[in-house]
């Protein structure tokens, strides 16, 4: 098999996001082994740069390395499904409140504006999956970076990558999208209204679904 190109970045940041997108197209299962020889092999790079990108995302929780067996693509149980929702739940929830407090109208726009864009990404015809995942993603990634926390913005970003490990699933589950549009909706109206109880309660509202969706 021939070598794939890899651009100039440190090989193993880029080994860790080829990686890192296979673990989220299924290319790699969960729980899978990580075969370290062909993967070094197909990549034309030695062992060591792998090895280092598989300490990246197993610091990330998309890798679980045991003790003389390699490493293994993350299973996330439904402990760790609650775990994870549990924390996104009260961070986001905390960042849509500041959101209300700390957010001009032309921020409230842009999110609106997004929200626009999600919902047109869902209509048949006119998007697809992997559009509609990424808007969904930018629009909770946005609201995180206009509350205006480096540290929760960092922690949710990582959190969210364990629960890509299951999440885009479950998303698609019969009914979600149009459940989840809804929930966005009236987190939308709650911060059009600066109304910070509600929009906690809105975001909670919105974790407590998908949890129920994922588990």
């Amino acid at each position: 098999m021939a070598a794939l190109s890899l651009s100039p970045r440190a090989l193993y940041v880029e080994v860790a996001e080829l990686l890192r997108q296979r673990i989220y197209n299924r290319e790699l299962a969960p729980g899978s082994w990580i075969d370290e020889l062909r993967i070094a092999e197909e990549l034309g790079i030695s062992r060591t740069p792998l090895r280092e990108a598989l300490k990246v995302l197993a610091a990330e929780g998309l890798v679980t390395m045991k003790v003389r067996r390699g490493a293994y693509v993350t299973e996330v149980s439904e402990q760790d499904l609650h775990e994870v929702y549990e924390l996104l739940s009260l961070l986001e929830s905390d960042a849509a409140a500041a959101l209300c407090r700390l957010a001009d109208d032309a921020d409230l726009a842009e999110l609106a504006a997004l929200h626009k864009q999600l919902e047109n990404a869902a209509r048949p015809g006119t998007g697809s999956r992997d559009q509609f995942f990424e808007l969904n993603e930018q629009f909770h990634r946005r609201m995180l970076e206009l509350a205006q926390n480096r540290w929760r913005v960092q922690i949710v970003a990582d959190l969210r990558k364990v629960m890509k490990l299951n999440r885009q699933g479950s998303l698609f589950k019969a009914g979600r999208i149009e459940q989840s549009l809804a929930e966005h909706r009236a987190i939308m109206d709650a911060l059009l209204a600066r109304d910070e109880a509600l929009a906690t309660q809105r975001v909670c509202e919105h974790f407590a679904s998908g949890l129920q969706a994922a588990a």
